[in-house]
């Protein structure tokens, strides 16, 4: 560890009696347990309302959950002789959760569900104007701007002379991935979903807002779940949407296992008529094509990296088996108007 992020941890109340480096931050062993030593970009405010999220999941629910620790000053977010800002957190020794065994995904589930019953936002006492934020867009609007960026990105190649790999596969399969995101978007926007969405802020529900199997941790007694810094108001089974299709892309959009996760969530946490189908639409709308593209779109043009071909290719090539998915779990047929 460097001097400076030494200095850091002598600003916290507490004997730190070993550190190792990690990926991109610093277990601590200390008198108080394991903790994590990292980098943020989060402000005081962002993390004090985290904090009063997580130390109420903690200590009334009983979760396992990263709880940001005060420093010796009464800040939760420190800053170093070189003007980086670390938060020092709660952590655990266990491992993430692992994509090959699917009990374990069908287990995060449950820990998700479990997660939910507990997220909705209730001012704290003494805490005058603190609150939780909601979601900037409707679930529409998401989608919308997501379009327009497809449009644009499709402008820019169109006026490239020299189109590359990405370029010709892109404008290859533009039209038919425009098509569904239009159609979904559409139909979105005529379904429940806005309802669900006012629903959702209207009773304070929160969502984790980055739940996938990297902030997952497996230990003896159950699970952790970490890195609540996206944590908002929104339609809570957003959460799900996204832990759904993370899983799904890397286990080729299996229907029995996601069956099995969306059994594991229900029986936690009951899912209602309109939750479903904003579940199917937010899940058929070509999700992986447009963050490819835009990812791009933000890229030095002059270096194309092979995973992005990569990636495109499979948000193209696994269309058929997500038709197939969405068909069985969810009536929804991609090949016919939505």
């Amino acid at each position: 560890m460097r001097d400076y992020e030494l200095e850091v941890l002598e600003q916290y109340d507490m004997e730190v009696k070993s550190t190792r480096k990690i990926r991109g931050a610093f277990f601590c062993d200390t008198c108080e347990g394991t903790m994590i030593l990292k980098e943020t970009k989060i402000s005081e405010r962002r993390a004090a309302l985290m904090y009063i999220i997580l130390s109420r999941l903690e200590l009334e629910a009983g979760m396992n959950v990263d709880t940001p620790v005060f420093s010796r000053d009464g800040v939760l977010v420190v800053t170093s002789r070189e003007g980086r800002k670390y938060m020092l957190k709660k952590w655990f020794s266990g491992r993430e959760c692992d994509l090959k065994r699917e009990s374990e995904l069908v287990g995060a589930a449950e820990t998700l569900a479990g997660l939910h019953r507990e997220l909705r936002w209730d001012d704290p006492p003494g805490c005058d104007g603190v609150t939780c934020p909601a979601a900037q867009r409707t679930p529409v609007e998401e989608m919308q701007r997501h379009n327009r960026e497809m449009k644009k990105v499709r402008s820019f190649i169109r006026n490239r002379v020299a189109k590359n790999e990405f370029e010709y596969l892109y404008l290859e399969n533009f039209e038919k991935m425009y098509g569904l995101a239009e159609r979904v978007t559409r139909q979105m926007e005529e379904s429940g979903g806005m309802e669900l969405f006012r629903r959702s802020l209207q009773e304070k529900h929160m969502v984790h807002g980055d739940y996938n199997y990297h902030n997952l941790m497996e230990l003896p007694d159950g699970a952790a779940v970490t890195n609540f810094e996206h944590v908002r108001m929104d339609i809570q089974v957003s959460d799900l949407c996204y832990f759904l299709r993370k899983v799904m892309e890397k286990c080729h959009w299996k229907q029995k296992l996601g069956r099995e996760i969306l059994e594991a969530y229900e029986e936690g946490r009951h899912i209602d008529e309109l939750e479903r189908d904003y579940i199917g639409l937010w899940l058929a709308y070509p999700e992986k094509f447009w963050k490819t593209a835009s990812s791009y779109a933000r890229s030095n043009k002059a270096w194309l990296p092979e995973k992005s071909v990569e990636k495109l290719q499979t948000a193209v090539q696994q269309s058929e088996e997500k038709e197939a998915f969405l068909e069985s779990l969810f009536s929804i047929n991609l090949r016919k108007q939505i």
